[in-house]
């Protein structure tokens, strides 16, 4: 088992053993191959395993989960079939808890509460709609949120998903007129210093597909936009929901 270690400075490692490989994924590196060509996640680990440990030939790596593209945080990957097939049950059962941390535009109208929503994706734009009804091909979306603090103009949120669905934070959050900073594809403008969208995967939380010990991965992240909140406001935003 290897904790704590890193891989590259790009990508540090949470935590590895013989099953599971913890990381933390930067801010606009692909979870897996797309059409771009650019260097993706899923990639450039398999090839670190390859040269980290001598394997000879093509070395197994699951996607378990993803990540969109300009968020970064926390990720998981299966290393062995097994753990693939069980890691990718506890998302179906839902046992596979995600939480999150965005800055979004204004404040919501409630402190906390949770968000129930419908969510359609258009693959050929990839984009989602968001509807407060059962629309045709539309999914149920849930999540709970809490804002941590505000200044006036953004606020800082915790999120905990329910559910998984495609873009569904930054979708919901606009939804309610608080769009996430950065994220131009649902409603707000680019803002000078923040290069990518405020959202940030803070904790995996997963049973070991081996052990079933319950294991929690965190990250917090740093840089802009984060230091426009305090480090104890950021940890307490990432902590709230474990």
């Amino acid at each position: 088992m290897k904790d704590g270690k890193s891989l590259t400075p790009a990508i540090p490692i949470l935590f590895e053993d013989n099953h599971l490989l913890a990381v933390v994924k930067p801010p606009g590196v692909p979870s897996q191959e797309d059409e771009s060509g650019d260097p993706d996640m899923l990639t450039l680990l398999k090839l670190d395993l390859k040269e980290r440990y001598g394997k000879p030939g093509n070395v197994f790596l699951g996607l378990v989960h993803r990540l969109d593209r300009p968020v970064g945080g926390a990720m998981i990957f299966a290393k062995t079939s097994k753990a693939a097939s069980r890691l990718s049950e506890a998302v179906r059962s839902r046992t596979f808890g995600k939480t999150y941390i965005c800055i979004v535009q204004g404040k919501p109208a409630a402190a906390k509460g949770q968000l129930k929503h419908y969510i359609r994706k258009d693959k050929s734009r990839n984009q989602v709609t968001v509807f407060d009804y059962a629309a045709p091909e539309a999914k149920d979306a849930v999540l709970d949120y809490t804002v941590i603090a505000s200044n006036g103009s953004y606020s800082l949120v915790s999120v905990k998903l329910h559910t998984g669905r495609p873009h569904q934070i930054r979708a919901q959050m606009a939804h309610i007129g608080c769009p996430l900073v950065g994220d131009r594809k649902y409603g707000t403008a680019p803002v000078s210093g923040v290069p990518d969208i405020a959202l940030w995967s803070t904790s995996v939380t997963v049973p070991h597909p081996v052990t079933k010990e319950q294991l929690t991965f965190t990250s917090i992240p740093h840089g802009q936009p984060w230091e426009w909140w305090s480090r104890d406001e950021l940890e307490r935003a990432s902590s709230l929901f474990l």
